[in-house]
């Protein structure tokens, strides 16, 4: 329940543009993935962008996995900056 919230909150603030790459800390590297994976479903990419997208998420996946939350999170705020989101 407590990750459906997070998970809430955080797509609400990318939504409305409010969180930063600093504020993403404040998410687990695992619901942060868990909502690129949502976001990447609905986006609508080029080729170039979608490598791009595909690899960020590569990277933030091996960082959180290391539990290097803070760079696995660079990783998908930079994605999801790509995605316009």
């Amino acid at each position: 329940m407590n990750k459906l919230i997070l998970a809430s909150i955080f797509a609400a603030s990318v939504a409305f543009g409010t969180l930063t790459s600093s504020a993403y800390s404040a998410v687990p590297c695992e619901d942060m993935l868990v909502t690129l994976n949502d976001t990447i479903k609905t986006a609508k990419l080029n080729d170039a962008d979608t490598k791009a997208v595909y690899e960020l998420k590569a990277k933030a996946e091996e960082r959180c996995t290391a539990e290097d939350d803070k760079r696995s999170d660079g990783f998908v705020a930079d994605a999801m900056k790509i995605m316009g989101k």
